[in-house]
């Protein structure tokens, strides 16, 4: 009998007697031009134990078997975006390193500078030591499937964000123990079991797409919070300021309505589609808080000082339901302007689509005032005499109410910041 034995060629000759320096060097030749080299060896023994095969010292090479790869047109122009945005792509195959290096090259992985690569077999086993080489390596090939687990959580104890694609059974634990796996359409179903992510059609070059979204999504819906918690702060703080000191609310519940709509729900609904390149920035809720509470802040004020002593400086009495009226129309007025310059910030740089879009919701909320449907239903008036008088003065005072609180903020957060650092919090 005879026994024939199909593989790697530095794994099977490693098992070899003999010196078969050539067929190595012939076989790192064919590799150096991306080509997939198995080797076949021939025993003219048969196997002694079929369950624990082994392969026979006395074998003999008798072929080279080569597989060309195809790469992908897209796979070059897919991974300089990559390098562009600061993402650092590493080969993690079984195949044979040089075979993977050399297609890494043509591919331009790293560049201009040419691909490290290295034989998995020589990593070390210890996750800090195998992190410290991954470090100096782009190209790694003969990774066993634990290794590409290992190689993640490597990676993990250097505070890397991991993603991880692949196709094989093999990839499954590296997959799962990144932060986003990433699965072909024509993965192994356990592959794709475990992954966040499948690419259906089986494109790596949708990737960069997929991340557009992603930005777009986290970047707007920061937007979109900063103009919601906005007003959910100067709510609490008007309703709080009116309990305490027992004056009649400074607004009718249509005048929220309409100001809402104007300067928060439908910009709101537009900005979070509006396309936003920005990449993830950790510290979400902080800025969103840090945005949120000056404005709120210059709102409550405006409207809950404009309620205090804007009746006194114009001799009204709040109790008729004239002067009220007046005040309430003026206190909306006064909310509207601070949601026009939160809206202002929230929508920056102004000097494109989005100042249009401030200064469209603007000017409707002033139209809207001049038709007298919607000047009815939402109980708006416009001010004349000495309410305009009165207007135009909680006017002005509300924007420099809104400018102080803006300049104040950054101030009181580097002060309190370092009182919490004296104390011992680090923030």
């Amino acid at each position: 009998g005879e026994t024939w034995y199909m593989g790697a060629p530095e794994v099977i000759i490693s098992a070899l007697d003999g010196d078969y320096s050539d067929v190595l060097q012939q076989v790192n030749d064919y590799a150096n031009d991306g080509n997939r080299v198995l080797l076949v060896a021939r025993s003219t023994t048969s196997l002694a134990d079929t369950d624990n095969p082994q392969i026979d010292p006395q074998a003999k090479p008798v072929a080279l078997v080569l597989c060309s790869e195809k790469i992908r047109e897209d796979a070059e122009q897919t991974l300089a975006w990559f390098r562009e945005q600061g993402v650092r792509c590493r080969v993690i195959s079984g195949d044979n390193p040089v075979t993977v290096g050399a297609i890494a090259r043509k591919v331009r992985l790293t560049g201009e500078h040419e691909p490290r690569f290295l034989d998995a077999r020589e990593l070390p086993e210890d996750v800090n030591e195998l992190a410290r080489v991954l470090e100096n390596v782009d190209v790694l090939g003969r990774v066993l499937p634990n290794q590409k687990k290992a190689i993640v959580q490597a990676l993990h104890t250097q505070n890397h964000v991991v993603a991880m694609t692949g196709d094989g059974v093999n990839d499954a634990l590296a997959i799962k123990e990144a932060d986003l796996g990433i699965a072909m359409g024509n993965a192994a179903p356990a592959t794709k079991a475990v992954a966040q992510v499948v690419l259906v059609d089986s494109k790596f070059s949708h990737l960069p797409d997929v991340v557009a979204r992603g930005r777009q999504v986290m970047a707007n819906m920061e937007r979109v919070a900063s103009l919601f918690l906005v007003k959910t702060v100067y709510s609490a703080l008007i309703s709080l300021g009116v309990v305490l000191t027992q004056i009649p609310y400074p607004y009718l519940p249509r005048h929220i309505t309409y100001i809402g709509a104007l300067t928060i729900g439908m910009p709101a609904f537009i900005l979070a589609l509006a396309p936003n390149t920005r990449r993830y920035i950790p510290g979400f809720l902080k800025r969103v808080v840090t945005f949120a509470l000056p404005g709120g802040i210059a709102a409550a004020l405006s409207v809950l000082l404009t309620a205090w002593f804007l009746p006194g400086i114009m001799d009204w009495d709040v109790t008729k339901n004239v002067d009220l009226s007046a005040l309430r129309a003026t206190s909306a007025i006064i909310l509207f302007l601070m949601g026009v310059f939160v809206l202002a910030r929230v929508a920056q740089p102004l000097n494109s689509w989005r100042g249009i879009l401030v200064a469209a919701f603007a000017a409707a909320g002033v139209i809207g005032a001049f038709i007298p449907f919607v000047a009815n239903f939402f109980a708006l008036i416009l001010p004349t005499g000495t309410t305009l008088v009165a207007t135009l003065i909680a006017l002005g005072g509300s924007a420099l109410i809104f400018v102080i609180c803006l300049w104040l903020a950054p101030l009181v957060g580097k002060v309190s910041g370092k009182l919490l650092r004296q104390h011992g919090f680090n923030i």
